[in-house]
């Protein structure tokens, strides 16, 4: 059986395991978030939703994940 590889990453501040080549959208959609009510944003840069199955994270990638609430 063959071992995937894992790196370490920063989501909302916290470590994070996750498996080598592992794409944005993939982690939004584990993570089970409404991706219509979110912000995301990788290094300090908000991201295309568009573009979230292009994206592949690194080690040491920090991921903030912003839900918009509303109100008034």
């Amino acid at each position: 059986m063959k071992k995937i590889k894992k790196i370490k990453i920063k989501l909302n501040g916290k470590d994070k395991q996750i498996p080598k080549d592992f794409k944005i959208d993939k982690l939004i959609n584990d993570l089970k978030i409404p991706i219509k009510k979110v912000a995301i944003e990788l290094n300090q840069e908000i991201l295309d939703k568009k573009k979230l199955s292009k994206i592949k994270l690194k080690k040491n990638d920090k991921v903030e994940i912003v839900h918009f609430i509303g109100g008034g």
